[in-house]
């Protein structure tokens, strides 16, 4: 092997793990801090679920969109769901090393 392979390998290997390193981490929510309040008609006809959703958090941590992955099956949950966890706020995520606006997923329980 000589010289100029060497460096080369060293090169990818040293690329290989910077990148590594700089993964992107979603915004994360703390979930005892922010609760939604039951719909009363969901109370009323007994409607429990989970639901999935999907915020974009900004580099201040406010929700800049929101959408529901997968539903729990009653819109009234859904969009209580949707509605208190967008008012809430968010630890940022981080694009290479540096606070960034990113997508995280939040799964909901709906539980009586």
């Amino acid at each position: 092997m000589n010289k100029f392979s060497t460096s080369v390998i060293t090169a990818v290997i040293l690329s290989a793990a910077s990148t590594a390193f700089a993964a992107d981490v979603p915004a994360s929510l703390d979930a005892k801090n922010c609760k939604a309040e039951y719909p009363k008609a969901s109370l009323l006809n007994e409607e429990q679920g989970d639901v999935t959703m999907s915020f974009l958090v900004a580099a201040d941590g406010t929700v800049v969109e929101s959408k529901v992955d997968k539903s729990s099956g009653y819109k009234n949950l859904d969009k209580a769901a949707v509605k208190a966890l967008s008012a809430c706020k968010f630890k940022p995520g981080t694009k290479d090393g540096a606070v960034a606006q990113t997508w995280t997923k939040v799964d909901y329980s709906w539980k009586l």
